[in-house]
């Protein structure tokens, strides 16, 4: 049967309900939970409170055209990775317009990666990843990420998402290892629509999600977590 939005309360809701599908990894001390931000924080929040593991973010930024805000046109994520969803010429922008959105988004890439503290990406290696969205439209950003995550020498990398676009799914599946989304859907406009809240988040409330899932971890690990609510 196909799912009907909403269908989840919140992103929280649907991080404990991931977190459900990846009970395997629980209190493993060689696993850490990727949050892409903002919104992939939230959800990896509350698996990193059911699963007893750590939380970190890794910066990566859609590529919009200046007549189309909203529309993702490409991504880029650290270490140079730049993906384009369309092909140049199709963009109606110039080579030198196309690098200036570039560097625009480059620019507020690392601003995010200093104000969320992401991790050395030294520390990544032969770790096993976890890669956490709260949804997935295009498949920009989560296919950037993962590329660059997946140059750094990881164990394994597995993605975590509520609802995902069903034509993205076989792009998504050879870039991981394991894949668990809870909705596959047809023609995904908006990610929005699937939870009942869908607050935007700004760079206190994620820079609060990870300390806060920081000492839950901490505190589960000595026998005592407390609960989110």
């Amino acid at each position: 049967m196909q799912p009907n939005p909403p269908l989840w309360r919140d992103r929280k809701a649907a991080g404990r309900e991931l977190a459900e599908r990846w009970a395997d990894l629980r209190g493993r001390n060689d696993t850490l939970l990727i949050g892409l931000p903002r919104g992939g924080v939230a959800v990896g929040a509350a698996m990193a409170d059911v699963l007893a593991l750590p939380l970190a973010t890794w910066a990566v930024r859609k590529i919009t055209g200046p007549d189309w805000p909203e529309v993702a046109i490409g991504a880029v994520a650290p270490g140079g990775v730049v993906l384009w969803g369309v092909a140049e010429q199709d963009t109606g922008l110039s080579r030198q317009q196309l690098a200036q959105l570039v560097r625009q988004q480059q620019a507020e890439l690392l601003r995010r990666q200093s104000r969320y503290g992401d991790p050395d990406p030294r520390s990544l290696a032969g770790l096993h990843l976890v890669v956490v969205d709260d949804g997935i439209a295009t498949g920009l950003t989560a296919r950037a990420a993962l590329l660059s995550l997946r140059r750094l020498g990881p164990a394994s990398l597995g993605l975590a998402v509520p609802v995902v676009d069903r034509r993205l799914v076989p792009e998504l599946e050879p870039l991981v290892e394991r894949l668990e989304i809870l909705a596959v859907v047809p023609h995904l406009q908006a990610v929005g629509p699937w939870y009942e809240r869908f607050e935007q988040l700004d760079d206190s409330t994620v820079i609060q999600l990870l300390a806060r899932a920081g000492q839950l971890t901490g505190a589960d690990r000595r026998g005592g977590a407390e609960s989110l609510d």
